[in-house]
């Protein structure tokens, strides 16, 4: 079934085949109705529906209502997020904020970008200077701080995972970052672009395109599809993917909870 839609299925694609279906590996739970090839939906970080009718999607909704919610979004496409979510939101509701509308790009073949030679894996020396860059970015992006809660300790092992497997890449210049993004999720089919970010001093100058096109021949380069989703209101990055060759495949929905 993953492989049926192994872009949509990207991010638990790669933790299934990262670490099983088995739930001691407290990397989350699969969800079925009748079996995966009529109904799937992983419940972890994020609770993910990926495949299912109208009563498969209520049933669902059932599952993640009897105990205390521990997912921080519901994340997945559009036409199964959204009716998960509208069942979900008396119980858990208001959302902290709704991205109903989130084109899913991909890109298959080389970049028709010209990429950014400058923008390479991150080293692990450079963990503090990167990390800074990525919490500006996520604070952007997400409108909260990971370093709430437990002072950053945990957002910083996730970045830390991302460098020492040699999935965040940066472009910096006097020790600053003015590029940043990561492989978020990498399956056998798919590797999932996120993170993107440009320093506020130098967007508009072409950067978040080269960057971008230098992460998706890398990982074309592996034999898979780079894909990644955006906010269909940022208009300056979706004209920056569609520059590096992305095309739309999906529309993803993300509902982000407090």
């Amino acid at each position: 079934m993953l492989d049926a839609d192994p872009i949509a299925c990207c991010m638990v694609a790669a933790r299934i085949q990262e670490f099983g279906i088995s739930t001691r590996a407290g990397m989350g739970e699969l969800w079925s109705r009748g079996g995966p090839d009529d109904s799937l939906c992983f419940s972890g970080a994020n609770l993910v529906p990926l495949r299912g009718d109208v009563a498969a999607i209520r049933a669902f909704a059932e599952r993640a209502g009897r105990w205390p919610r521990l997912c921080s979004s519901v994340v997945g496409r559009q036409e199964l997020a959204l009716p998960l979510w509208e069942l979900l939101r008396p119980e858990w509701g208001p959302a902290r904020e709704l991205r109903a509308e989130q084109p899913l790009l991909a890109l298959a073949d080389v970049a028709r970008a010209r990429p950014d030679i400058r923008v390479r894996r991150v080293r692990p020396d450079e963990l503090d200077r990167y990390l800074s860059a990525a919490i500006a970015m996520f604070i952007e992006e997400v409108g909260v701080d990971p370093r709430a809660g437990d002072g950053g300790r945990a957002y910083r092992r996730r970045i830390k995972s991302l460098i020492d497997s040699g999935r965040a890449w940066a472009r910096f210049e006097d020790g600053e970052v003015l590029f940043k993004a990561e492989i978020g999720s990498l399956s056998r089919r798919t590797g999932q672009i996120q993170g993107v970010w440009v320093h506020p001093d130098r967007r508009g100058s072409g950067l978040g395109t080269a960057g971008t096109a230098t992460i998706a021949n890398a990982v074309v380069a592996t034999g898979r599809t780079a894909s990644l989703y955006v906010n269909d209101y940022n208009q300056p990055a979706r004209r920056a993917y569609s520059r590096v060759g992305f095309r739309q495949v999906a529309t993803f929905c993300t509902v982000l909870l407090d």
